[in-house]
């Protein structure tokens, strides 16, 4: 990477890209760090971005809710750079941090609210969207958001879960309810005489029966599979995996386990 040459206006430099044009890139030091501002494709719009980033340093009435869209830096980049003047901490993600949480923009109107304990994860890793699916790329694989939260990927909102303010955007632990952790599990009942639902999907949906824990509905969908493998169902059921039980307890658990006849009935047509 070339160093800024003399004659350019502050804050810019020159690179050569692969086809050997120019681009022009814009940063600031701040505190003996060095912070980038974007790539631009005249030395005046990257000296424009600089200034903007000196004026967001400055003038703490700039906040993401008056931000110009037409600005020439980034929004997410500005978001950056409003965090390290109200805190003096940088992160490379449009972060602002407040005393118990932080927000997290992926744009001017859309933003997320994280506890803090979140924070090292997410100033480290980039959240991206898919439709509605927030998801970051961890070891090579996309993990949703919510899975963090021990929601599953084929959980439904309302159903399998709720943001119990009704704010989708507040990701705060605290705000998250987990109502059903199992493939093929759904809760029944009122808090305190809850009974377990496990249903699987062949054709349509069949009911395996109503259970008294949730860990009994979820073997009993586990068994309902192998079941119907048997029967020459070529489907391929993606099993549940209890973590907090023994093989002994889950062999014990899935030999008395009653499966409906619905299921036992079931042979590939």
């Amino acid at each position: 990477m070339a160093k800024e040459k003399s004659g350019l206006m502050p804050g810019v430099y020159t690179i050569k890209n692969k086809n050997g044009d120019t681009v022009y890139r814009s940063s600031l030091t701040v505190k003996g760090r060095h912070i980038s501002l974007g790539s631009f494709g005249t030395e005046n719009d990257a000296h424009l971005a600089y200034l903007e980033g000196r004026r967001i340093l400055s003038d703490t009435g700039l906040t993401p809710d008056n931000w110009k869209d037409e600005s020439l830096l980034d929004f997410r980049k500005a978001v950056s750079l409003m965090n390290l003047r109200d805190t003096g901490l940088y992160f490379g993600a449009p972060i602002l941090l407040g005393k118990r949480d932080f927000l997290y923009f992926l744009g001017r109107d859309d933003c997320y609210r994280f506890d803090t304990d979140d924070l090292f994860y997410y100033s480290s890793h980039r959240i991206m969207r898919r439709g509605k699916r927030l998801f970051v790329a961890d070891y090579g694989s996309q993990l949703s958001v919510l899975s963090r939260f021990g929601v599953k990927s084929f959980a439904v909102p309302g159903r399998d879960y709720r943001f119990i303010n009704g704010d989708e955007r507040d990701l705060r632990y605290e705000n998250i309810e987990v109502i059903n952790r199992y493939r093929g599990v759904r809760r029944e009942g009122m808090a305190g005489f809850e009974i377990y639902k496990a249903v699987i999907h062949v054709r349509g949906d069949l009911i395996i029966g109503r259970y008294s824990t949730e860990a009994e509905a979820a073997i009993a969908y586990n068994k309902a599979a192998d079941i119907l493998k048997r029967h020459g169902i070529k489907k391929k059921f993606e099993l549940n995996y209890l973590e907090n039980v023994s093989p002994r307890e889950y062999a014990e658990i899935y030999d008395r386990t009653e499966i409906s006849k619905s299921v036992m009935n079931c042979r590939q047509i």
